[in-house]
């Protein structure tokens, strides 16, 4: 070789090494691979229990990631995908603590013991678990918001579409029995009764945040059993896909974008930007208090799909009774004004399936009733917390 050709290899040489040592390590736990952090900036860490681009939960939580980089000055944001629950979520939240990030945030319930112990041993780290229950008000709290409102207006007009179209039943796709999920399918019956005091929903339960084969399966059984409109509390669109074949109606869940095909009625979904970037700057300034963090509908946090601001009604919204598509009007502006509440929701009178009185008129739940079991031995304000189905709901709480 010419010298001066091995000369310039041997400077390129050079040059790739120290890039090499200069660049990014990215570690390998578990199969997973750990993001480096940025030198000189907040470092967000995000771990989503399904695929960034799922259609649903997890695109929404990515794209409220995304908002915080844009509009908090001086941030580095990564994620990791695919997380399940349990040893592994343990081992990927200490692997991001341990690269030294300073806000970590956990998006699925089912990894609240594990960042419970890793936040442990890091109080340094701050960690924020989306729809969890526990916190140790220092650097590991919950975050959740009242997506009941949406989905008891959701439910108004499944209601209201079954009835106008002589049908009366309804299919709610749940995912774990936790309060959440009884908490969520409690909210559509109470608007579904509303609008249709004749309808009745039945359950499937489905034992899966994330699975498209299973939730078409399980939106498929509903419909075959006679469910006119189907909602889920899974993470994908799968229901509307299925409600497209089946010629009935789905109701998508979680992204604004879930609603796309002409048999999704509406989508209750979530806005999570900002308030990722309120909790994100309060952490920077040393403000945030991580505890138990429940926003309300005047946040501007939760939406429903063909009523928020610049959206148009779906067809099988468009066609339904002026005066419910008025009223689902009304009460969402109600509810941005922060004049209608989780707590308007859940307000008295209201029986359970078995014919029991839940609440009588004027008595509203509190707020722990609507995150806990008795099991988890909180003072709820009725003996039962979220553990009945609301009146309509043709289903037994599982053991």
């Amino acid at each position: 070789m010419h010298k001066t050709q091995s000369k310039i290899a041997f400077v390129a040489m050079i040059v790739v090494l120290v890039i090499s040592a200069c660049a990014p390590k990215v570690e390998e736990v578990g199969g997973f691979q750990i993001p480096a952090i940025e030198e000189g900036k907040f470092n967000i860490g995000m771990v989503l229990i399904g695929p960034h681009d799922d259609g649903g939960w997890s695109q929404a939580q990515y794209e409220g990631l995304l908002y915080v980089k844009e509009n908090v000055p001086n941030t580095h944001v990564a994620y990791i995908e695919n997380v399940p629950e349990g040893a592994d979520s343990e081992q990927v939240f200490r692997a991001l603590a341990r690269k030294g990030f300073d806000l970590i945030f956990g998006t699925s319930f089912g990894f609240g013991d594990s960042m419970e112990i890793v936040a442990g041993e890091y109080p340094d780290t701050m960690f924020i678990h989306l729809t969890g229950i526990k916190s140790n008000q220092k650097n590991f709290g919950n975050l959740m918001g009242a997506m009941e409102n949406m989905k008891y207006l959701a439910g108004m007009l499944a209601g209201a579409r079954a009835k106008q179209d002589g049908e009366t039943k309804l299919g709610y796709m749940a995912t774990f029995p936790i309060p959440e999920e009884v908490r969520l399918g409690n909210a559509i019956a109470l608007g579904m009764r509303k609008t249709c005091p004749e309808c009745t929903m039945d359950i499937r339960w489905i034992n899966t945040w994330h699975d498209p084969v299973i939730e078409k399966e399980a939106a498929a059984s509903l419909f075959d059993a006679g469910a006119y409109v189907v909602f889920t509390g899974a993470d994908t669109p799968a229901v509307a896909d299925v409600a497209m074949e089946k010629g009935k109606w789905g109701v998508t869940y979680d992204w604004y974008g879930s609603c796309k095909v002409e048999r999704c009625l509406t989508a209750p979904y979530w806005v999570w930007g900002p308030e990722y970037a309120r909790i994100t700057k309060g952490v920077i300034d040393g403000t945030y208090i991580p505890g138990w963090d429940y926003f309300d509908a005047e946040t501007g946090a939760l939406g429903l799909y063909g009523f928020m601001e610049g959206q148009s009604l779906t067809p099988g919204v468009a066609d339904l009774d002026p005066a419910v598509i008025q009223e689902v009007r009304d009460l969402i502006a109600q509810m941005l004004a922060g004049k209608f509440t989780r707590f308007d929701v859940f307000k008295g009178p209201i029986n359970d399936n078995k014919g029991n009185v839940v609440l009588p008129a004027g008595q509203s739940l509190e707020q722990v009733d609507l995150d806990a079991f008795p099991e988890f031995g909180l003072p709820c304000s009725i003996d039962v917390c979220m553990k009945w189905w609301a009146e309509g709901i043709t289903a037994e709480l599982p053991e």
